[in-house]
């Protein structure tokens, strides 16, 4: 298949028609003719007719007294129908062999299930890891890497009362050492640093020997669907800013559909 001009495959002026459709996508409001022409680099006239084109077939509305084009209902039945085609274990089960062997490091795929976090998906790293987890584990709120990012990122409603449940255990085991307060507020802490940092992490008192950093799978709400976690032996790979916590979160990062990256 060639363009109207003879070169290259598709069609080019479908291309830059949908060029003005996705930068729509990624505006948080309704735009006039002139920003859209501006940001795609086309005269007015041009993109009036594209966007003529969307409004015709629904993609696109344009609103009465300011005349600002926004996504219209063909836009919303198309971005639900996606939706309901997604598999966000499947999607992100789909690339855990080579973000292994990139990180050198045992990669776990986690959902919430069981009201915990749960371990569907394994893939070994070069250097083994000796533990007793595997598929179908269920690992702790608030003392595992896995589980912190469902803390962070988790629906709140299925959320809230395991982690009340939690914590009212460990505040009954004084002797065990934790980086958060074992208070509501602590929790709120743990979760406002987690977020800042993008990542959840956990050093090797919790899992003797073994480190951990995970971060999360986003939805369109901005929730996890899914945690994705790297396990090693190294502190240093779980530190902000270390080749293996980077590639994580450019990996989750690409899977997630969220409007604002993990």
């Amino acid at each position: 298949m060639s363009d109207e001009n003879g070169a290259g495959p598709g069609l080019k002026s479908l291309d830059t028609a949908l060029e003005v459709l996705a930068y729509m996508a990624t505006q948080p409001a309704a735009q006039s003719l002139s920003e859209i022409g501006r940001a795609c680099n086309m005269p007015p006239s041009k993109v009036h007719r594209y966007l003529a084109s969307f409004v015709g077939a629904g993609l696109v509305k344009q609103q009465g007294r300011s005349g600002r084009y926004d996504l219209g209902p063909g836009a919303l039945h198309l971005g639900l129908a996606a939706l309901a085609r997604h598999s966000f274990v499947n999607s992100a089960a789909d690339g855990l062999a080579e973000l292994s062997a990139e990180t050198g490091m045992t990669v776990l795929l986690s959902v919430w299930a069981n009201q915990g976090a749960t371990v569907v998906r394994w893939e070994r790293g070069a250097t083994p890891t000796d533990t007793s987890m595997g598929l179908g584990t269920t690992l702790p709120l608030l003392n595992s890497a896995t589980g912190r990012v469902f803390l962070a990122w988790g629906p709140p409603r299925a959320i809230a009362p395991v982690r009340d449940t939690q914590l009212v255990r460990l505040s009954q085991q004084p002797g065990l050492s934790l980086d958060h307060d074992v208070t509501q507020a602590g929790i709120t802490a743990l979760v406002e640093r987690t977020r800042a940092r993008q990542f959840a992490s956990i050093e090797g008192r919790f899992i003797p020997g073994l480190v951990a950093a995970a971060a999360p799978i986003l939805d369109w709400q901005d929730e996890a669907q899914a945690a994705v976690t790297i396990v090693g032996v190294d502190p240093a790979a779980i530190a902000p800013g270390s080749p293996q916590t980077s590639a994580l979160l450019a990996y989750c990062q690409a899977k997630s559909i969220s409007t604002v990256q993990a």
